[in-house]
């Protein structure tokens, strides 16, 4: 077993497009539930939003790279406004039931066969990053291990959550912000102060919908083929996952989540594939092993809740299940 590759594969995962969009993602969740107390059981639904709104904008339409981004972010906006019309005036737990009802209609839909003109149905959409890599600045190389392309995949993503990162934290240092914290703690309070605590909840919706939207872009750019299976509802547990390995209530807390949920996931496949191809374990398949990650991580993810619930980066007096 060669634990250098393997080691090298997950060091590899820190910087990934795929690690890059989970964090823009879980940022996304941490305005939510993080700075909010919104309960987003369906973020997949903002990144399959996002990656079907501009993907079928350069598809159907023929849309320069920046129109299509501009279109997945309305489509989130869009999105973020009908979960939250309804919902947001009731609990918390209103919301939840929505969220995640509404992420598997998106995903529904787009599977329907009568619409697989458009949306290309279980096989979902290809060939629409042309115009992206037409922005490429980087000459052909290698950049870092990584040829031109990639590194422009992971350049491009990673600069997204680090300018989405700025703008968060400004956003929760302002008064704006501490509203939204107040509203968290205690919406009665806020509310008896004379703010419009719904239109504080819905502001934070859309921001973090739009996150999700261009997390949604990030992780099928690479790839440049987006299909529903890939926004089922384990994508957005996995996504609280990160946030909850991080931390909720911080900018930082997500991002690094991402990179450990990656990191961990890759080295124990290496492993467990490694110890299975050399005979050390006959009791396992390849596909077990796969499955048997998750439930790896699941454990872990139970001991970080015993040990330490406000996450590697969170604040314990900010911890507030509400």
């Amino acid at each position: 077993m060669d634990f250098g590759f393997i080691l090298t594969n997950a060091l590899g995962e820190l910087v990934s497009p795929t690690t890059a969009a989970y964090a823009l993602a879980a940022l996304g969740l941490a305005v939510h539930f993080g700075y909010s107390g919104l309960l987003n059981f369906g973020q997949a639904g903002f990144m399959a939003v996002g990656a079907y709104g501009f993907a079928m904008s350069a598809i159907h339409l023929g849309t320069p790279f920046w129109v299509g981004l501009l279109i997945a972010v309305v489509a989130s906006v869009v999105f973020a406004l009908l979960l939250g019309v309804p919902t947001l005036r009731l609990r918390a737990d209103y919301l939840a039931i929505v969220t995640i009802a509404a992420a598997e209609i998106v995903r529904y839909v787009v599977t329907t066969n009568s619409l697989t003109s458009v949306t290309g149905s279980a096989n979902g959409l290809a060939a629409f990053r042309q115009d992206f890599l037409r922005l490429n600045p980087f000459p052909e190389g290698n950049y870092f291990g990584y040829s031109s392309p990639d590194f422009f995949y992971r350049f491009f993503g990673w600069g997204i959550v680090i300018i989405a990162g700025v703008l968060v934290w400004l956003l929760m240092r302002s008064p704006w912000g501490r509203v939204l914290k107040g509203i968290r703690e205690d919406e009665m309070a806020v509310r008896s102060l004379g703010k419009n605590v719904y239109a504080y909840k819905m502001q934070a919706l859309i921001i973090g919908g739009i996150l999700g939207a261009l997390a949604g872009m990030v992780f099928t750019l690479p790839r440049d083929v987006v299909q529903p299976s890939n926004y089922g509802t384990e994508l957005t547990f996995f996504l609280w996952t990160c946030l909850l390995l991080g931390g909720m209530s911080t900018v930082l807390g997500p991002v690094v989540g991402a990179m450990i949920f990656w990191v961990v996931l890759s080295l124990t496949q290496g492993v467990l594939y490694g110890l299975i191809e050399s005979g050390a374990i006959t009791w396992l398949t390849t596909t077990q092993a796969g499955q048997l990650r998750y439930i790896l991580v699941g454990v872990a993810l139970m001991l970080l809740m015993i040990f330490r619930p406000q996450g590697v980066f969170g604040n314990k007096k900010e911890l507030a299940f509400t």
